[in-house]
């Protein structure tokens, strides 16, 4: 690195006079966190709606799906500050640009979406709500449903304007899916509901 680092001056010191004020600065920044958190969910991660059939699908309107609830818990190392980042893996695909997708069939047809609702959410055994962000952590606000494009995370019951700090959250997940108007698709064959997402743990 210093050699490196010594090189660059050279040239720096050695270039032209008349390049001189043809310069900008680049800072590369950042925090390393003495604290690690790892995201689980209890009893797995696969929401299984198991075999249905197409002629229970609605065919001029969306089906719904059973609500499925999982289990989450963020277990930090030390008390934390740390906001989830949701990820669509089947990205493109949902009906719906803020929620999940549920992967593409017949070629090009977006099969449908999924979203997920938190609920009976605890930071380190207290009640917390739910909270979300749109600018990167800056502020948040009061969020029940939880959307692609945003940060969650967890605030007191009485101030939803802060993100809380952490050791263990806890949090239920309510899994809603839903199934596009069915007269649109060439249901023939078996189709796979395909949906797919990521919840980062965001140090912030």
């Amino acid at each position: 690195m210093k050699n490196f680092a010594s090189r660059l001056m050279l040239t720096l010191l050695f270039t032209p006079s008349v390049f001189a004020a043809s310069s900008i600065e680049l800072a590369v920044r950042g925090t390393i966190t003495p604290s690690a958190c790892t995201p689980a969910f209890a009893g797995g991660n696969v929401v299984d709606h198991g075999k249905i059939s197409a002629k229970d699908l609605v065919q001029g309107n969306t089906t719904y799906l059973p609500t499925a609830t999982v289990q989450l818990s963020i277990t930090c190392e030390a008390s934390t500050l740390f906001a989830i980042k949701p990820i669509d893996n089947r990205s493109g695909t949902a009906t719906s640009p803020r929620d999940f997708g549920l992967g593409l069939i017949n070629g090009d047809k977006k099969l449908g979406r999924f979203h997920l609702t938190p609920k009976d959410m605890t930071a380190d055994g207290v009640a917390v709500q739910p909270i979300a962000s749109e600018d990167g952590g800056r502020t948040w606000f009061a969020e029940h449903i939880w959307e692609l494009g945003v940060l969650w995370g967890a605030g007191a019951m009485d101030d939803a304007s802060a993100l809380l700090p952490s050791r263990v959250l806890v949090l239920g997940l309510d899994v809603n899916t839903s199934i596009a108007r069915a007269d649109q698709f060439d249901l023939s064959d078996e189709v796979s509901i395909d949906g797919s997402g990521t919840l980062e743990v965001l140090y912030l």
